[in-house]
Protein backbone atom coordinates (compact mmCIF):
# COMPACT_ATOMS: atom_id res chain seq x y z
CA UNK A 1 0.00 0.00 0.00
CA UNK A 2 1.65 3.18 -1.05
CA UNK A 3 0.87 5.61 1.92
CA UNK A 4 -0.16 9.33 1.97
CA UNK A 5 3.18 11.62 2.58
CA UNK A 6 2.33 14.38 5.02
CA UNK A 7 4.21 17.08 6.01
CA UNK A 8 3.17 18.58 9.61
CA UNK A 9 3.49 22.42 10.15
CA UNK A 10 2.77 24.26 13.78
CA UNK A 11 4.97 26.12 15.76
CA UNK A 12 3.40 24.17 18.92
CA UNK A 13 5.34 20.80 19.57
CA UNK A 14 2.46 19.57 21.80
CA UNK A 15 0.03 19.85 19.03
CA UNK A 16 2.65 18.52 16.63
CA UNK A 17 3.27 15.38 19.00
CA UNK A 18 -0.66 14.93 19.28
CA UNK A 19 -1.40 14.79 15.85
CA UNK A 20 1.53 12.50 15.28
CA UNK A 21 0.57 10.35 17.50
CA UNK A 22 -3.10 10.59 16.07
CA UNK A 23 -1.77 9.97 13.04
CA UNK A 24 0.35 7.05 13.51
CA UNK A 25 -2.53 5.13 13.68
CA UNK A 26 -3.55 5.58 10.19
CA UNK A 27 -1.60 2.74 7.90
CA UNK A 28 -2.29 4.70 5.16
CA UNK A 29 -0.69 7.13 6.60
CA UNK A 30 2.58 8.31 6.78
CA UNK A 31 4.57 12.06 8.51
CA UNK A 32 7.58 12.68 6.80
CA UNK A 33 8.17 16.10 8.38
CA UNK A 34 7.56 18.29 11.13
CA UNK A 35 8.29 22.54 10.86
CA UNK A 36 7.77 24.48 13.75
CA UNK A 37 7.40 27.64 11.83
CA UNK A 38 6.45 28.72 7.94
CA UNK A 39 10.14 29.21 6.45
CA UNK A 40 10.74 25.29 7.63
CA UNK A 41 7.24 24.58 6.61
CA UNK A 42 8.39 25.78 2.52
CA UNK A 43 11.88 24.08 2.80
CA UNK A 44 10.97 21.01 4.03
CA UNK A 45 7.84 20.83 1.32
CA UNK A 46 10.22 21.72 -1.07
CA UNK A 47 12.83 18.95 -0.55
CA UNK A 48 10.21 16.20 0.16
CA UNK A 49 7.37 17.13 -1.96
CA UNK A 50 4.99 15.87 0.56
CA UNK A 51 1.33 15.11 -1.33
CA UNK A 52 -0.55 17.53 2.02
CA UNK A 53 0.83 19.41 4.23
CA UNK A 54 -1.35 19.96 7.16
CA UNK A 55 -0.59 23.95 8.18
CA UNK A 56 -1.13 26.19 10.79
CA UNK A 57 -2.36 29.65 10.33
CA UNK A 58 -0.48 31.27 13.38
CA UNK A 59 3.21 30.61 12.67
CA UNK A 60 6.76 32.51 13.58
CA UNK A 61 8.84 34.01 10.36
CA UNK A 62 6.54 33.24 8.36
CA UNK A 63 2.59 32.51 8.82
CA UNK A 64 0.50 29.81 6.91
CA UNK A 65 -1.42 32.18 4.94
CA UNK A 66 2.27 33.67 2.81
CA UNK A 67 3.83 29.73 3.78
CA UNK A 68 0.67 27.95 1.38
CA UNK A 69 1.46 30.75 -1.22
CA UNK A 70 5.09 30.02 -1.45
CA UNK A 71 4.83 25.71 -1.17
CA UNK A 72 2.27 25.92 -4.11
CA UNK A 73 4.44 27.81 -6.48
CA UNK A 74 7.41 25.69 -5.34
CA UNK A 75 5.44 22.27 -5.39
CA UNK A 76 1.79 22.60 -7.53
CA UNK A 77 0.86 19.18 -6.71
CA UNK A 78 0.97 18.88 -3.23
CA UNK A 79 -2.30 20.04 -1.39
CA UNK A 80 -2.69 22.19 1.92
CA UNK A 81 -4.71 21.55 4.35
CA UNK A 82 -5.63 24.19 6.73
CA UNK A 83 -6.15 23.44 10.85
CA UNK A 84 -8.05 26.85 11.58
CA UNK A 85 -9.67 28.25 14.85
CA UNK A 86 -12.65 30.55 14.80
CA UNK A 87 -10.88 33.78 14.77
CA UNK A 88 -8.49 33.33 11.86
CA UNK A 89 -12.02 32.74 9.39
CA UNK A 90 -11.44 36.27 8.80
CA UNK A 91 -8.70 35.39 5.73
CA UNK A 92 -10.36 32.65 4.22
CA UNK A 93 -10.63 33.90 0.76
CA UNK A 94 -7.25 34.60 0.63
CA UNK A 95 -6.43 31.02 1.73
CA UNK A 96 -8.55 29.61 -0.84
CA UNK A 97 -6.93 31.87 -3.79
CA UNK A 98 -4.11 30.83 -2.28
CA UNK A 99 -4.53 27.27 -3.17
CA UNK A 100 -5.96 25.75 0.35
CA UNK A 101 -7.69 22.78 -0.40
CA UNK A 102 -9.52 22.27 2.84
CA UNK A 103 -9.96 23.55 6.01
CA UNK A 104 -10.04 21.56 9.44
CA UNK A 105 -11.48 23.25 12.89
CA UNK A 106 -9.03 22.26 15.62
CA UNK A 107 -11.51 21.26 17.65
CA UNK A 108 -12.53 18.64 14.64
CA UNK A 109 -9.37 17.16 14.58
CA UNK A 110 -8.79 14.39 16.91
CA UNK A 111 -12.34 12.95 14.74
CA UNK A 112 -11.67 14.31 11.10
CA UNK A 113 -7.91 15.01 10.65
CA UNK A 114 -7.68 11.41 8.43
CA UNK A 115 -10.35 11.70 6.92
CA UNK A 116 -9.47 15.52 6.08
CA UNK A 117 -5.80 14.66 4.59
CA UNK A 118 -7.58 11.54 2.60
CA UNK A 119 -10.23 13.94 0.74
CA UNK A 120 -7.50 16.54 0.23
CA UNK A 121 -5.14 14.06 -1.58
CA UNK A 122 -7.57 13.29 -3.78
CA UNK A 123 -8.09 16.59 -5.18
CA UNK A 124 -11.19 17.04 -3.06
CA UNK A 125 -12.48 19.87 -0.83
CA UNK A 126 -12.81 19.47 2.92
CA UNK A 127 -14.36 21.13 5.41
CA UNK A 128 -15.31 20.58 8.64
CA UNK A 129 -19.32 21.68 9.83
CA UNK A 130 -18.40 24.32 11.80
CA UNK A 131 -15.93 26.01 9.65
CA UNK A 132 -18.75 25.95 6.71
CA UNK A 133 -21.25 27.34 8.69
CA UNK A 134 -18.56 30.25 9.45
CA UNK A 135 -17.52 30.16 6.00
CA UNK A 136 -20.89 30.81 4.48
CA UNK A 137 -22.56 33.14 7.50
CA UNK A 138 -19.31 35.44 6.28
CA UNK A 139 -20.23 35.31 2.94
CA UNK A 140 -23.88 36.28 3.27
CA UNK A 141 -22.88 38.81 5.01
CA UNK A 142 -20.69 40.67 2.41
CA UNK A 143 -23.62 39.61 -0.13
CA UNK A 144 -25.39 41.96 2.12
CA UNK A 145 -23.01 44.69 2.61
CA UNK A 146 -21.59 44.17 -0.99
CA UNK A 147 -18.02 43.90 -1.50
CA UNK A 148 -15.88 47.11 -1.26
CA UNK A 149 -13.82 47.85 -3.90
CA UNK A 150 -9.51 47.15 -3.79
CA UNK A 151 -7.92 48.85 -1.27
CA UNK A 152 -5.05 50.40 -2.23
CA UNK A 153 -3.18 50.76 0.80
CA UNK A 154 -3.09 47.07 1.46
CA UNK A 155 -0.11 45.02 2.07
CA UNK A 156 0.79 42.86 -0.95
CA UNK A 157 2.64 39.47 0.26
CA UNK A 158 6.10 40.54 0.18
CA UNK A 159 5.34 43.56 2.56
CA UNK A 160 3.00 40.83 4.52
CA UNK A 161 6.26 39.20 4.66
CA UNK A 162 8.84 41.92 5.47
CA UNK A 163 5.93 43.49 8.11
CA UNK A 164 5.92 39.98 9.92
CA UNK A 165 9.59 39.80 10.25
CA UNK A 166 9.94 43.23 11.97
CA UNK A 167 7.51 42.89 13.96
CA UNK A 168 9.18 39.46 15.61
CA UNK A 169 12.60 41.48 15.43
CA UNK A 170 14.39 40.64 12.58
CA UNK A 171 16.87 44.12 11.75
CA UNK A 172 16.72 44.58 7.76
CA UNK A 173 19.80 42.65 7.23
CA UNK A 174 17.76 39.74 8.84
CA UNK A 175 14.89 40.23 6.67
CA UNK A 176 16.83 40.11 3.34
CA UNK A 177 18.91 36.45 4.23
CA UNK A 178 15.28 34.71 5.24
CA UNK A 179 13.67 36.26 2.11
CA UNK A 180 16.81 35.99 -0.37
CA UNK A 181 16.52 39.29 -1.28
CA UNK A 182 18.74 42.31 -0.86
CA UNK A 183 18.84 44.88 1.50
CA UNK A 184 17.88 47.90 -0.35
CA UNK A 185 14.76 45.37 -1.60
CA UNK A 186 14.17 45.71 2.14
CA UNK A 187 14.39 48.53 2.92
CA UNK A 188 12.16 50.04 -0.10
CA UNK A 189 9.49 46.93 0.89
CA UNK A 190 9.68 48.75 5.02
CA UNK A 191 9.55 51.67 3.55
CA UNK A 192 6.66 51.10 1.72
CA UNK A 193 4.51 49.58 4.22
CA UNK A 194 5.07 52.52 6.72
CA UNK A 195 3.80 54.11 4.40
CA UNK A 196 0.91 52.66 3.69
CA UNK A 197 0.49 52.25 6.90
CA UNK A 198 1.32 55.51 8.25
CA UNK A 199 3.36 54.26 10.93
CA UNK A 200 6.94 55.47 10.92
CA UNK A 201 8.19 53.20 13.81
CA UNK A 202 9.31 49.53 14.63
CA UNK A 203 7.06 49.12 18.01
CA UNK A 204 3.98 50.57 15.85
CA UNK A 205 4.52 48.29 13.24
CA UNK A 206 5.13 45.38 15.90
CA UNK A 207 1.43 46.87 18.02
CA UNK A 208 -0.48 46.46 14.43
CA UNK A 209 1.10 43.29 13.50
CA UNK A 210 -0.50 41.60 16.45
CA UNK A 211 -3.63 43.52 16.80
CA UNK A 212 -4.17 41.82 12.83
CA UNK A 213 -3.02 38.75 13.93
CA UNK A 214 0.10 38.65 11.18
CA UNK A 215 1.87 37.48 14.05
CA UNK A 216 0.52 35.27 17.17
CA UNK A 217 1.02 36.69 20.41
CA UNK A 218 2.48 33.87 21.36
CA UNK A 219 5.49 34.21 19.39
CA UNK A 220 8.59 36.10 21.50
CA UNK A 221 8.87 40.01 20.49
CA UNK A 222 12.74 40.77 20.05
CA UNK A 223 12.50 44.73 19.72
CA UNK A 224 15.72 46.13 18.40
CA UNK A 225 17.64 48.89 20.82
CA UNK A 226 17.35 50.92 17.81
CA UNK A 227 13.75 51.49 17.14
CA UNK A 228 14.40 54.11 14.21
CA UNK A 229 13.16 52.32 11.05
CA UNK A 230 14.87 54.54 9.02
CA UNK A 231 17.99 53.75 10.04
CA UNK A 232 20.31 51.90 7.67
CA UNK A 233 21.74 48.50 8.58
Amino acid sequence: MQKISVLLADDHQVVREGLRALLRAEQDIEIVGEAWNGSEAVELARKLSPEVVVMDISMPELNGLDATRQIKRLVPDTKVLVLTSYDELECVDEMIDAGVTGFLSKRSAAAQLPEAIRAVRCGKSFCSPEVAKRIQARKDALAKLGRRAGNPFALTTREEEVLQLIAEGFPNKGIARQLGISIKTVEKHRQKVMDKLNIHETAGLTRYALKKGIIPEKVPIQVPANTNAGCAE
